[in-house]
């Protein structure tokens, strides 16, 4: 059975924590609880909570540096990539929102030989 968590917010501030101590798996596990009954109620943040859910697991790949990390990383990443435009001003929680997809962007940057094709890189070619 499919466990559920109805705390969206401290969902959010748990998942933030979470990365913060690289415990990425952890991370993805406690956001995907919350994700689950706004998946089934069509909840219009569904998208963007499953964007961040797989930005956490794209770490969790690195850190285990398993064969074909990287690959699978650059694979589930594209989710947040896909739908990390949904964080705007208006929407619940949109503080955590933030937060958290900075918390990606920044572990992005951090691992930019994984994500070089996402990570803006300083052109060079004039300096």
């Amino acid at each position: 059975m499919l466990k559920e968590n109805h705390d969206l917010e401290g969902a959010l501030r748990e998942y933030l924590s979470l990365l913060e101590q690289e415990a990425y798996f952890d991370a993805h596990e406690v956001l995907e609880e919350a994700w689950h009954p706004l998946r089934k109620a069509k909840h219009p943040l569904r998208n963007l909570i499953k964007g961040l859910i797989n930005g956490a697991i794209a770490f969790e790949h690195i850190k285990r540096n398993r064969e074909k990390a990287a690959k699978r990383a650059r694979r589930v990443i594209s989710s947040f990539e896909r739908y990390k435009g949904l964080c705007t001003d208006h929407i619940e929680y949109a503080l955590l929102f933030k937060q958290s997809r900075q918390m990606i962007e920044n572990l992005k940057s951090k691992h930019s030989e994984v994500f070089d094709v996402l990570v803006p890189q300083h052109d060079k070619t004039f300096i």
